[in-house]
Formats: structure tokens, C-alpha cells, sequence
């Protein structure tokens, strides 16, 4: 019996893109969300969600951040995929402005 458990996982893994794949195309239609995200409430989310791919651009994703200065509250933002990857892109650009800020500063002092 447990030599066919791995046939049998190894199976489901293979039939379960084909299924995956079927949903996306339906899902492509779909308006990006008239409201902000982060204005949304968790059903309104859940209820644009439905039916989308987590990779589809307009899937909304939400996070929580701790606010500075406390050690309870936390602040949920929410974006879709698509201005995830605008967020990344730009905080990852200010941190690499910011690193050769420090390192052509460094370089020029007198001192």
C-alpha cells in the first residue's frame, strides 16, 4: 500500500495544472477594481477574489505592517499584483539610490 501513495501523489500533481489552467482564461475578463485596495473590506476582497488566479494582475493581496512607535496596532495595505510590483520596484530603486548616496558621499568627504 505504501508504494502506491507516491504513484498516487505524483498523479494528482500532474492532473492538477491541467484543472488550474482552465480557470485563468475565464478570470482574464476581469476589470481591475473600481476602489482602492486598501479601502476595501476583507469581503469585499474575498469577493473580488473569487475566481481569480493569485497570479492574475488584478488578484488583491493585502499585508499587515506594524506601525512605528507601537507594539500592538498594525496597518493592512492592500494592492493588486500588478501595483505590488510598482511598490517593490520603487522601494527597491530608493534603497539602491539611497546605498550609492551613502557609499559617493563617502567617497568625496575631506575628513
Amino acid at each position: 500500500m505504501t508504494r502506491y501513495l507516491p504513484v498516487l501523489m505524483a498523479a494528482a500533481l500532474f492532473a492538477a495544472p491541467g484543472a488550474a489552467a482552465a480557470d485563468p482564461a475565464a478570470a482574464v475578463d476581469r476589470a481591475p477594481p473600481s476602489k482602492t485596495p486598501s479601502l476595501m473590506t476583507p469581503t469585499e476582497i474575498k469577493a473580488y477574489n473569487e475566481g481569480l488566479p493569485q497570479t492574475h494582475p488584478y488578484y488583491i493581496k493585502c499585508r499587515k505592517t506594524l506601525e512605528i512607535g507601537s507594539l500592538v496596532k498594525k496597518n493592512r495595505v492592500c494592492h493588486t499584483n500588478e501595483q505590488w510590483k510598482v511598490v517593490i520596484a520603487q522601494g527597491s530603486q530608493d534603497a539602491r539610490d539611497t546605498a550609492e548616496a551613502m557609499t559617493a558621499k563617502g567617497l568625496n568627504s575631506s575628513n
